[in-house]
């Protein structure tokens, strides 16, 4: 669409450095277009306190803010935690929160019959794909704006510039400029001292961590938690039933404290560039360590292994944008087919960052105490020696004949 032809865009808001300056932007670059902010809640907390002021007074026109916390849980962190889904270790808390937020700007864009949908990602990240893809899922003829790829911006402390001369407010400083995002799952931390992949992080600068605390600073006693599964599941913690997404929050309050799920890591993105990053994920570790616990019992060997490696191909789609495609909703199929018998109890131990498997129920339970046993059972060893021969009989073939051609 022609720039001129803009007359009403929305823009994905979360009073951060970029989204805050992008409002005037836009109304500069686009022939003061009327700007609608749309902020996702995801579960960002006191980032939201404020946001509808700071929107209308750097030139918004309203701010919706969407409560998207049930639906961000329950369709597409729990598919990633029955999934195994892991990339590179990362537990993809910015990976999936993007496609549910995308999902909400084209909702409030075709209500408002906005001309775009415009982002405040940088053309270096992985963000700008994971929108655009949903973007065009839900609004294949939407115009998208990127402002990073088209103003003369080049630098965070260059945005700082613009933001001081139109006297945006902020609530960072040039000392504590660190890019970041923030949910209910996770609160991600790169740039300044980061960027370096041979600095150590300083855990126990004030303000760092938010979510957590240095393993160090961590309780000299540890702390035990039991989580029930229904199928996949999250359904109990210490004996209280509670949702999903207040089992999450509830992990979050008692892993932060223990120093659990902190995260560095260099990681491979999208876009062919390496990035140094510390994830904060306490109560999603928890929950990750806890269901792939359950099943060692419950699944069967071949399913456990098939499932593992398509937990790489799971994870890929979700981190490079691809959560609207039919290969990750085949994959979740597979997914919920083997998810059928993962119900039971879970104990773990928490202990300065350290997590430690304390027991593992379930009726569904495939270990046999009995034919694991070292004592008496009724498993007959004798019946190993038939089995090896024929477990063995490709590599004894082979070794015969390479006997013959050898002489």
């Amino acid at each position: 669409m022609n720039k001129k032809d803009i007359k009403k865009v929305v823009l994905a808001y979360s009073g951060g450095l970029d989204t805050s300056i992008i409002i005037p932007w836009l109304k500069e670059n686009y022939n003061n277009c009327e700007v609608i902010a749309v902020s996702g809640n995801v579960g960002q907390a006191d980032e939201l306190e404020g946001l509808e002021e700071k929107a209308l007074r750097t030139g918004a026109s309203k701010l919706y803010v969407l409560d998207l916390t049930e639906e961000y849980v329950n369709d597409f962190i729990i598919p990633c935690v029955k999934a195994g889904a892991k990339y590179e270790d990362y537990l993809l808390g910015t990976s999936h929160a993007r496609p549910v937020i995308a999902k909400g700007l084209v909702e409030i864009a075709l209500k408002e019959g906005a001309d775009a949908i415009c982002h405040g990602c940088t053309g270096k990240g992985n963000d700008q794909v994971r929108f655009e893809l949903a973007i065009q899922h839900f609004a294949p003829g939407m115009t998208v704006i990127a402002p990073w790829r088209e103003w003369s911006i080049k630098s965070r402390d260059e945005e700082i510039d613009y933001a001081e001369a139109h006297n945006i407010p902020l609530r960072i400083s040039r000392e504590t400029n660190y890019s970041k995002d923030k949910n209910m799952w996770h609160l991600s931390h790169e740039g300044l001292d980061l960027e370096n992949p041979g600095n150590e992080p300083d855990y126990d600068k004030p303000g760092f961590l938010e979510m957590s605390v240095s393993p160090m600073a961590a309780p000299d006693e540890p702390e035990y938690v039991e989580l029930e599964f229904e199928q996949g599941i999250p359904v109990s913690l210490n004996g209280e039933k509670m949702s999903a997404k207040d089992i999450i929050l509830k992990l979050n309050e008692i892993g932060g404290k223990n120093g659990i799920g902190i995260l560095d890591i260099v990681e491979n993105r999208l876009v062919g560039m390496k990035s140094r990053g510390i994830y904060e994920t306490p109560g999603g570790t928890i929950l990750y360590e806890a269901h792939k616990y359950l099943e060692t019992i419950t699944l069967d060997k071949m399913t456990a292994h098939k499932k593992e490696e398509l937990a790489l191909t799971f994870a890929d789609l979700v981190y490079n944008g691809q959560w609207f495609t039919p290969l990750r909703e085949a994959l979740s199929a597979f997914v919920d087919k083997t998810q059928e018998t993962v119900t039971g109890k879970v104990k773990l131990k928490l202990y300065k960052g350290n997590i430690i498997k304390a027991g593992v129920w379930s009726e569904y339970s495939l270990y046999s105490e009995d034919l694991a046993s070292f004592g008496e059972s009724d498993y007959d060893q004798t019946d190993s020696r038939g089995f090896i021969n024929l477990y063995g009989l490709p590599i004894k073939v082979q070794a015969l004949v390479d006997q013959k051609n050898k002489k």
